[in-house]
């Protein structure tokens, strides 16, 4: 069996290398790679705003006041500066924007191009100020109450299934709202119960549904 890919432990080799999550690791494919000079940029930025640099979940992290302030990544259509208690900030300048259909707040400046970086730098710097002004303080963003409604093919499940049950309840709120989506983005009520049957060793490892398996359940 293939070892599982380890992620960059140093935020240097990110942008020489990647994040090592895939096999376009250390290619000329790597996103990373296709998006080299806006994520320089980014890079640029955030150093000169006085952030401390360090890798985390296979990505750049910036840091300050032992606040995560703001995170790099590359994709396949684009790459994107987000930012972490992205509530707190007010945008003045209106470049924030939701990350998906399920993110509760604009969190993230999302670039199809590297050039585009540049025009953007004094808002980027003043959001970047804002959010270190709030870490400095120790504004904290209010909680955000949701009500989480699950499927009734895990309802069904977890009612078969105590030790199921126990692990999914144990789960925290976030892992929990993971595995809802995962499951609700089918209508289908068979690809449900498959998505359930493959992901039950997760839930009893404690894992969300975007969460990596544990070696031990691989091997």
């Amino acid at each position: 069996m293939t070892e599982p890919r380890q992620m960059i432990t140093d935020p240097a080799d990110y942008f020489a290398k990647g994040c090592g999550r895939c096999d376009r690791f250390a290619t000329a494919d790597c996103s990373a790679q296709r998006w080299l000079g806006g994520l320089l940029d980014l890079r640029r930025i955030a150093l000169a705003m006085g952030l401390t640099e360090t890798a985390k979940w296979g990505h750049p992290c910036y840091m300050h006041a032992g606040r995560n302030i703001c995170i790099i990544g590359a994709f396949r259509g684009d790459f994107r500066l987000s930012f972490m208690n992205a509530s707190l900030l007010s945008d003045p300048d209106g470049v924030l924007e939701r990350q998906g259909a399920n993110t509760h707040h604009a969190d993230c400046l999302r670039f199809t191009d590297p050039a585009a970086v540049l025009p953007l730098e004094p808002a980027i710097r003043a959001l970047l100020a804002e959010a270190m002004r709030h870490a400095e303080a120790g504004t904290l963003p209010a909680k955000v109450q949701t009500d989480l409604t699950l499927p009734d093919e895990l309802i069904e499940a977890m009612d078969a299934d105590p030790d199921l049950a126990a692990a999914f309840h144990a789960l925290t709120p976030g892992r929990q709202r993971s595995w809802a989506l995962h499951l609700t983005s089918s209508a289908n009520p068979t690809t449900r119960h498959t998505r359930i049957e493959k992901g039950r060793a997760k839930i009893i490892a404690g894992k969300g549904a975007t969460e990596r398996q544990p070696l031990s359940i691989l091997t």
